[in-house]
Formats: structure tokens, sequence, C-alpha cells
């Protein structure tokens, strides 16, 4: 079975020159100069690059699965007639399916948790991608496919293939061709054809446990939880076993924190009617914090609310954030993140940069101070008006660092989300959204008596009526008289 991605050359978010399209090895942690094999227990995993110029690069996954091995030494059959011919004539050899999920998995791991020391601005962001399966068992219409794939910012051709190309008469059989491209983040890439190419297949070769929810939890991060087709998704993954589809269900509940409600995780109308790809909200923000952090050449850092680990991913990410302390009230959040951030698969270097902490924002905490930059990206609508007071004093008075990024809904802007009713904030748990002139108001007081000087910028398509739909504070702490 096999899988080929294709980066090409395009520029840089900031419109610079494009960077080379072989930096897709790096991405991938595999060098386009040479082979590299891995036994799996399916079989024998190949990457090799067919193709390798600046302008278009070519990775292949080639999974060579032995049908026989596969079987040799189970029981045959058991509860039947002692033999099954399915077990060594069926499709596996040549069809994409649960087991090149598995080589996936297990062959480019790194990359798909978005980490690349040697290019971290290149893996956490949006890039031009190719992707091509030439059979994809599709059970169900071809059309499912685009209905999969296509909410996640990829332009989808399925080709169904003929039962046999000399008999037209006979139709066609259950697999297509796929060929998809889009502009997206590679680590984003591989964890959507980890979760799909089984479900497409509606099979996998082994027993489905109760670990394949932390799996499919953890590869769905950030999408899976407001896709259109997240119950199909999720059933067939998880082999539609009624207890674990429950369990993955409450668990996206918790993590996502909003499902489909929240809006402020999707692409507004405006923006969505532009043309071309738009990243949603919450990837905006990220990108927006991260470049005012490199341009203030911030090293130690912490992420205030941290919830599921997102924005600490992106720091983990760029070696340039040498101390990361990612702190949250909850509990089961800082669990969730821990997995997502793989942090017992993580390389002692990374392990050391890192520090979870339990903590409350509205109670000091002397583990942040000395820091050079504190982030609290859609924290501070979360908390009760009454207790901005206690943020306000832990935040700038007790951590104090030189840097405080800030961001929070627009409330003017939530007219331009289609389905949101006339009155309604973005999401259940929101305390309050301000108008820019509420935030405003706020930010340069707390600057005026914390003595810093802040500056606001937009995230996100800013409409010429209402503003953009995040805004974006950064507070600069002054110099005091006599340091």
């Amino acid at each position: 079975m096999l899988l080929t991605i294709t980066m090409t050359a395009a520029p840089d978010e900031a419109g610079r020159a494009p960077e080379p399209a072989t930096d897709l090895g790096f991405l991938l942690h595999k060098n386009p100069g040479r082979v590299q094999s891995f036994e799996l227990a399916v079989g024998t995993a190949h990457v090799f690059y067919p193709q390798a110029t600046a302008a278009r690069c070519t990775a292949a996954l080639l999974l060579e699965v032995d049908p026989v091995a596969l079987v040799r030494g189970r029981p045959e059959n058991p509860g039947g007639d002692g033999f099954s011919l399915g077990q060594y004539v069926n499709d596996r050899p040549y069809a994409a399916s649960s087991m090149l999920a598995v080589a996936l998995g297990r062959v480019f791991r790194t990359a798909m948790t978005g980490r690349c020391e040697a290019r971290p601005e290149l893996a956490a962001r949006a890039i031009p991608l190719e992707m091509h399966v030439p059979v994809l068992p599709c059970r169900g219409d071809a059309d499912l496919v685009g209905r999969l794939f296509g909410p996640l910012g990829w332009r989808v051709r399925a080709t169904p293939v003929p039962l046999d190309e000399a008999f037209p008469a006979w139709g066609d059989s259950r697999y297509v061709d796929l060929r998809a491209d889009g502009v997206v983040r590679l680590a984003d890439a591989l964890n959507h054809l980890y979760v799909l190419l089984p479900v497409l297949d509606d099979s996998k070769h082994y027993w489905v446990s109760p670990d394949e929810v932390d799996k499919l939890v953890r590869a769905g991060s950030g999408w899976l939880a407001w896709h259109p087709e997240k119950a199909l998704i999720t059933r067939r993954y998880l082999a539609h076993r009624a207890g674990l589809l429950r369990s993955a269900l409450a668990r996206l509940a918790e993590v996502d924190d909003a499902l489909a409600e929240d809006f402020d995780n999707a692409v507004p109308v405006a923006q969505a009617e532009s043309g071309g790809p738009v990243a949603p909200l919450a990837e905006q923000r990220r990108a927006a914090v991260l470049r005012v952090l490199r341009e203030a050449g911030a090293r130690r850092v912490a992420d205030l609310g941290c919830g599921e680990g997102a924005f600490t991913a992106d720091l983990l990410a760029d070696p340039s954030f040498t101390q990361i302390v990612a702190a949250d009230v909850s509990s089961r959040a800082l669990k969730v993140a821990e997995r997502r951030l793989r942090l017992d698969q993580m390389s002692p270097r990374n392990r050391d940069r890192l520090r979870l902490i339990q903590s409350a924002l509205t109670y000091r905490d002397q583990r942040l101070a000395g820091l050079d930059a504190v982030v609290l990206i859609e924290v501070i609508e979360h908390v009760d008006p009454p207790r901005l007071a206690a943020l306000e004093r832990t935040v700038f008075a007790d951590a104090a660092p030189g840097l405080v990024v800030m961001t929070t809904p627009n409330r003017e802007y939530n007219t331009r989300f289609e389905f949101l009713a006339a009155g309604a904030m973005r999401h259940y748990d929101h305390r309050f959204e301000w108008t820019r002139a509420e935030f405003a108001s706020w930010a340069g007081r707390v600057a005026a008596e914390r003595g810093y000087d802040v500056r606001f910028l937009p995230v996100g398509d800013e409409d010429a009526e209402v503003g953009p739909p995040t805004q974006l504070a950064v507070f600069t702490r002054r110099e005091r008289e006599g340091s």
C-alpha cells in the first residue's frame, strides 16, 4: 500500500522568499537522500523520495504487508470451520487501511506532534501540500471522502477504481484513488490521515481496546470536535463499540470544550468567502502571539490557562524558547496536556524545558516569577469580573514579567458569525465579552497602574465596521527608575 505527500515551495506568511520544498525532509525527520526501512508487526515500511527539488518534493511511504504472516500462529477461525480463506486472500497488501495508519504513527511519530527543531517556524505554519493514496477502501459512496477531508481544508478528488477496466459493465469497486491538496500544517495532515484512513475502510486489523480512545482524542485534537461528521468518524474509528464511543464523545467535549458550538474556533463567514484557505481563529491567535514573543526576544515563557496544551506545543516546537511553564487550574486539563504533548515520550532536552503546574491565576504563585513573558490566550473572559482585580495582581504585580500578551474575543464581531444568536457569547463559559473600547479601557488602566505600556493588534481579518474577531494586547513593562 502506498501514500505520497508532496510539498511545493511557497512564500511564508510574511511574503518572504519561498522555503525550499526539500525542507519536507526536516519536517518528516527523514533524509531525502536515502531510503529508510522500518520493521512493523504488519510488515515492512519504506520511506523514500521519488522527487526532491527546491520547487517540489515528494515523500513516499510504502508498506509491504505479508497477509500470511499476519495470521501465522493465530487460532484458526475460532468458532468457525477451522479455516477461513479470507485470512489469506484479502486486500491488505495493496489497499490503504488501518495498517497504513499504524505505519504512519510509527514512522512519522515526531512529525505528527508538530515538533521540528531544525525548522520550527515551518512546522508551526500551514504549507502547500498534496496527498495521494492510489487505492483507498471506501465503505459508502465516494462523496464520503469529500465529507471527511473537505471541512479540514483539503480540496479532494476521489476517483472510483473500476472492478475491471477490461469489463466496464461490471461497474466500480469500493476503492477510490484519492488526491487531495491544501494549505495545511504537516502535523495536521498526518493526523487527518491517521484517523480517517481506518474510518473510510470501516475496519481495523487489530483488536480495538480502550487505548484507542486516547489515540483518537490525541490525533483528533483541534479538529475532530467541530467536524460535521464527528459522530461517524468516532463510531467507525472505534469499531462501532458503544461503550468506547460514549467515552470518546465525552472526552472530546472536555478537551475541546465547545464542540460544534465553539464559533470562536470556526472561520468567520467574511473570511471563508474571501477565497483561498483560511486557518481557524484558534490557529491565527497562536501564530500572532508567537510572532510577538519572537519579536520581543522572549526566552522564558509561561502559558497561563494552558488547557490541553495547544499553544504549549507551539512553544516546544521552537527551540528559542528555553524555559516553558504551562499552568492551568484544572488537573484534568493538565493530564490531557500531558497526553497531547506525549510527555512520557519526550526527549530529555525538551522535558528539561517544560514544566506543567496546577495554578489558579487569581492567587500568587512564586513559580511564575522571573519569566520574560506571560501569555493568556482567551483566558480573562472566563474569569468572573469581581475576580479580575486578583488576576491583575497575580500577573502584573506578583509575576511581573517584562512582557504580557493577552487575547480576548471582540464582542462587536459576533454579528459576523452566521449561526451565533443575537446577543449570545461565543462560549458557554464566558463570563463577559468586551468591545474594543471596553478592552482598551481596562488594559489602559491596568498598564498605567502597574507600570506597563500597552499596544493593541488585530487577529483575523479586520472588518471596517466591527473590527477584528480577536483583540490582542501587548503589555511591555516600563524600566523602573534607577534600574
